[in-house]
């Protein structure tokens, strides 16, 4: 019986153990839930980052080939510019009134020969299309090496024959450009004539001059003559010191330091201002005696304006220069040189005096200071200038055009009567009265700029102007500079006499 007992008891264990164990589930202890806003967040931002990217490189696509496209198809450094040469034979240029200004002439057996008809006289102004490009050859290759003629036109041409560029039409006056070329005569320097109320430029002249007829025959020539620089552009690319015709902003600056009492100004002129060590003389030490402000502007006296330099509040004079582009690109798409100014806050006396009179490091071009006449003519407002009216296809068909473009009132009418009534004064009594016996009248200022040390330096002639016809609207903005022509009564006053006659005598015929 016991044995029984223990076996069925063993039998059990034996049940016992073929039986499975049982699984013990144990729970572990969930982390912390993922935060699904901030991983959201972030997934935003970055998403953010790359469509605002996407955006601003397809807003930059948009300007290259909307607002850059001309430039950079014009600019002499991009190497596929003449890629369309195996199809277009390069358009014409021509003057406001209608001559040709050049054209490319094609003989029988296709070769291309590019024609100035008035040679040196446009030469800087229209450039050259071979050894590279310059002035409107090169601004304008985009349009010239183009045909925008109709369909219809195209297919009509033969297939294997070049069709004909598209024409630009500047808005130069070929009579106005004869005139400057000739008056300039044998001095080295610029002319620019403008419409004030346009910005239309009628004529540029730049000397030394080249034919570009022959600028593959004496390239090497021009390029190695580091004296003359032939090739720049002085009107546009000089940099000169403005001598006294910078005593224009030189009165700005005093009448907004002093609106209700400039007219009570009063100075006595001994010919030479000590100061501190440093002088400045009169020119040829001429003695004024007392002047007000519109006598010593239309007499220009050194001594009075470097008395006026010395009392303006620091950083006046500069603030007036900034306002009207010195240091800063002028409203153009033409190439050009930008004026600089300079005068800091512990200038010296001497320093002071000096920029007051339109020397010391104060550098503008031509171009600049005929936009700073301008908008003394034109009552206050600059406009932009330009060289190209409109641009026509072969078949006679538009393809663009401009159209004068303000850019920004600079004066109020106040301050624009003012420096008128000053410049006018300047011809009537002043300095440049040799233009005072025509029909028309004559507003201006004169200039003797000197540069160089007294051993080797010398005296550039300037005048800037314009002229009022019979409506009494400004007609003409004149700016001349003759290298080396002393005061600006001997040598840039005559020149611009000539290009006045010959812009009213054109009006009349």
């Amino acid at each position: 019986m016991a044995m029984k007992l223990f076996q069925k008891k063993n039998k059990k264990e034996q049940d016992k153990e073929k039986k499975p164990p049982v699984r013990e589930i144990h729970f572990e202890q969930e982390s912390e839930p993922v935060d699904a806003k901030g991983r959201n967040t972030e997934l935003g931002i970055v998403t953010y980052v790359f469509v605002l990217l996407f955006i601003v490189m397809i807003g930059y696509l948009v300007y290259l080939n909307v607002y850059k496209a001309d430039s950079l198809n014009s600019s002499s450094y991009n190497t596929k510019q003449d890629a369309n040469e195996d199809k277009y034979v390069r358009g014409s240029i021509y003057s406001a009134d209608g001559q040709t200004l050049a054209y490319t002439s094609v003989a029988e057996d296709g070769t291309e020969t590019r024609v100035y008809p008035y040679g040196n006289v446009f030469s800087h102004v229209i450039g050259y299309s071979s050894n590279g490009k310059s002035g409107l050859e090169s601004t304008c290759n985009s349009d010239l090496m183009t045909s925008h003629t109709s369909v219809l036109t195209q297919l009509r041409e033969e297939s294997d024959e070049k069709q004909l560029g598209d024409s630009v039409y500047t808005t130069l006056n070929t009579t106005l450009q004869q005139a400057a070329y000739s008056a300039l005569g044998s001095y080295n320097g610029a002319v620019i004539a403008m419409e004030p109320d346009t910005g239309k430029i009628l004529a540029m002249v730049s000397k030394p001059d080249f034919d570009p007829n022959s600028i593959s025959d004496i390239w090497e020539q021009v390029v190695n003559d580091s004296s003359s620089s032939v090739l720049l552009n002085r009107a546009t690319q000089g940099l000169y010191p403005p001598g006294s015709t910078f005593k224009i902003l030189t009165t700005l600056a005093y009448i907004r330091e002093n609106p209700t009492t400039w007219s009570d100004f009063s100075f006595t002129c001994e010919g030479i201002l000590e100061e501190s060590g440093a002088s400045i003389h009169c020119y040829n030490s001429k003695v004024h005696g007392v002047v007000d402000l519109k006598t010593a502007f239309a007499k220009s006296c050194n001594t009075t304006y470097a008395s006026i330099g010395l009392g303006l509040e620091s950083g006046s004079l500069a603030s007036v220069c900034e306002e009207f582009l010195f240091n800063s690109a002028l409203p153009t798409s033409l190439q050009h040189s930008t004026s600089q100014f300079s005068l800091s806050d512990n200038a010296s006396y001497g320093e002071i005096m000096q920029t007051a009179i339109g020397q010391g490091d104060t550098l503008v071009t031509p171009l600049h200071m005929a936009l700073i006449t301008a908008t003394v003519a034109n009552d206050g407002v600059m406009m932009r200038p330009y060289l190209v009216d409109y641009v026509e296809a072969s078949d006679g068909s538009s393809v663009s055009s401009n159209s004068p473009s303000k850019y920004k009132r600079l004066l109020t009418t106040e301050e624009a009567s003012i420096l008128q009534e000053f410049m006018e004064e300047t011809v009537i009594s002043g300095t440049a009265t040799s233009l005072s016996w025509y029909d028309f009248t004559v507003a201006g200022k004169t200039g003797s700029a000197e540069y160089g040390s007294d051993d080797n330096g010398g005296t550039h002639s300037w005048f800037v102007g314009y002229s009022r016809g019979s409506s009494g609207q400004a007609d003409l903005v004149v700016v001349v500079i003759a290298e080396d022509g002393g005061a600006g009564s001997d040598t840039a006053v005559p020149v611009a006499s000539q290009i006045f006659q010959s812009y009213y005598n054109y009006v009349a015929e």
